[in-house]
């Protein structure tokens, strides 16, 4: 469940700065399996790409964080 949400945040915020999956995918360096297993909920993202998501998106980590509902 907290994997989805992640994922979720992680697309949203990825179309709203104008990536496809697969510039988005080159740009981190990932394949975009592991990216599209990630929005879909279907893997946990690690610390270390949730930080560099985070950073190729220009916003706070903080901003990234699924909120508890």
């Amino acid at each position: 469940m907290e994997a989805e949400k992640w994922g979720r945040r992680i697309r949203a915020f990825r179309k709203l700065k104008g990536f496809t999956q697969e510039g988005f995918a080159k740009e981190l360096g990932v394949s975009v399996s592991l990216l599209g297993e990630v929005e879909r909920g279907n893997r946990m993202p690690s610390d270390k790409f949730l930080t560099e998501v985070a950073e190729m998106l220009d916003v706070p980590l903080g901003e990234l964080n699924p909120k508890e509902d």
